[in-house]
């Protein structure tokens, strides 16, 4: 297996945005795989603002290995800011984009980020109901 990593996903790796997690978030995702044990959990900070509703504030935390670590990183700077319908539409490819070339067997761990970012919107909706 080829663990060269880029350069960007060892900047993600080594100094993460966003970790953490949000003290009484408006929605929390939390998913994992059991093949590679990776679990990614991320909270979400909502906010109305001229009748949109915006990710205030985004944080992740993630137990794995340096792509879902980076992969969780990457996810927070893509969607902080965004509306929920512009987050929803961000894809594991996006991510990708984004972090840079990894190797193909840590490619599933962009697809948990995008997995966590929707539940916890799902999650978000489902309380607000």
């Amino acid at each position: 297996m080829n663990t060269q990593f880029s350069k960007n996903v060892m900047k993600h790796f080594m100094h993460p945005k966003n970790m953490g997690e949000i003290e009484n978030p408006d929605g929390v995702g939390e998913v994992g795989n059991p093949k590679c044990g990776d679990v990614m959990r991320v909270t979400i900070k909502v906010e109305e603002k001229k009748g949109k509703k915006i990710i205030k504030d985004i944080k992740f935390k993630t137990f794995g290995c340096v792509t879902a670590i980076a992969n969780s990183s990457v996810l927070t700077t893509l969607v902080k800011g965004k509306t929920l319908e512009e987050a929803e539409k961000i894809t594991h490819k996006e991510i990708l984009k984004e972090l840079g070339e990894v190797p193909k067997i840590k490619i599933h761990c962009s697809c948990l980020a995008d997995e966590a970012l929707k539940k916890a919107i799902e999650n978000y909706r489902k309380k607000k109901k």
